[in-house]
């Protein structure tokens, strides 16, 4: 068996990150988040040129038809510049549509969401502390035309940008199902929040007597497996992008520990600093070779795919936020500052603790699935 990325994959991997260092260093980053979107809608275009928007779409809508492991290699490079994007969030959309979705929906919608022309989202989370299927409190009632949403889903990921919102709901009945969601559709109303993380954009989701037509219900009847299929994917994403993330800051750190002197010497040189920094590199190791194989048990079907998911995600969400303070530490007050980067990569770190569940979450399914 090849443990390796293809040549193709590692190509990618390269151009991805001669092009973030040129179109997205940690300058740019900064000015973006300052904008009320919070990103760059120039930088989103020449990313859907490159066809990173479309990576998960089949190539007869338009996109590149490749799996989840490529877009794991964009996800590193993106995270590791922290450049703000809906990647994530169109890629989930796109994927609940491809899985469930009936061909005119398909047709309708995976075209747009891989050209970059239209963005989606999930909208799954509610009021309370629930993140599993079983958590789904948003009711649809039937009335003339359709199903009727009233209620909210709460921190939707890139919500202040997206055209089109995969909302979950429990149908009558009370299976779940997913329905689409415009954001001109009549009694939509989007909230946009401020973050812990300025590059990571998150909002609200009102619906006030929205009526979902059958052209906006995805028809799969197992819809239910579907969603649980793509909070797995969200969590092995962002895992994949906090990999990235991290790498990005023990490099800043290391470079901080070469150049800033104590007593004479780089604090580099001092065991104090340097064991610190081995860990880290220790811990980012483990963390991507549980991305890297439950991104592929994803991909394959895998028997143990959504153990493999829960054993990095658990992993990330207690590792990373303790390397986000340890770099802020080892950079000394200064760290804390606005003008020094390492305290974006640390915000960064504690956004990614709960997406997508946090570590008590998942061991806590890891005990559940028979792995404990």
């Amino acid at each position: 068996m090849n443990f390796g990325f293809t040549e193709e994959q590692e190509l990618l991997r390269g151009e991805a990150r001669k092009f973030l260092d040129q179109h997205a260093p940690i300058a740019n980053v900064r000015k973006w988040v300052e904008t009320p979107e919070g990103f760059s809608r120039e930088l989103w275009a020449q990313m859907a040129e490159l066809g990173w928007t479309g990576l998960l779409v089949p190539e007869e809508h338009g996109g590149v038809g490749l799996d989840l492991v490529t877009l794991l290699v964009v996800l590193e490079e993106t995270g590791r510049t922290l450049c703000p994007s809906p990647l994530i969030s169109n890629s989930l959309a796109a994927r609940a549509i491809a899985l469930c979705g009936s061909p005119l929906q398909q047709a309708r919608w995976l075209p747009e969401l891989a050209q970059g022309t239209k963005i989606g989202t999930l909208a799954h989370l509610e009021v309370g502390d629930g993140l599993g299927v079983d958590h789904v409190r948003l009711e649809a009632r039937e009335t003339d035309g359709g199903l009727r949403l009233d209620g909210a889903k709460c921190a939707v990921a890139d919500a202040p940008a997206a055209d089109l919102f995969v909302v979950s709901y429990r149908a009558p009945g009370g299976a779940i199902g997913l329905g689409l969601v415009e954001r001109g559709a009549a009694g939509v109303e989007v909230e946009s929040f401020e973050a812990l993380d300025p590059s990571k954009s998150i909002g609200a989701l009102r619906l006030d007597g929205v009526v979902l037509g059958s052209d906006a219900v995805l028809a799969s009847a197992d819809a239910g497996e579907t969603l649980e299929a793509l909070l797995e994917i969200g969590a092995a994403l962002v895992t994949a992008e906090g990999v990235g993330a991290a790498e990005g800051a023990l490099a800043i750190t290391v470079q901080f520990a070469n150049e800033r002197e104590q007593f004479g010497k780089p604090i580099g040189t001092y065991q104090g600093v340097k064991h610190p920094l081995a860990e880290m590199f220790v811990d980012i190791e483990s963390i991507k070779s549980l991305a890297y194989y439950a991104a592929w048990a994803l991909d394959e079907g895998a028997d143990d795919a959504s153990v493999a998911v829960s054993r990095a995600k658990a992993y990330a969400s207690c590792a990373l936020p303790k390397l986000g303070i340890d770099c802020v530490q080892l950079h000394g007050g200064v760290g804390y500052t606005w003008e020094y980067d390492i305290q974006l990569y640390l915000k960064r770190t504690k956004w990614l603790r709960p997406s997508f569940g946090d570590a008590d979450y998942h061991y806590e399914r890891l005990a559940a699935l028979g792995d404990a």
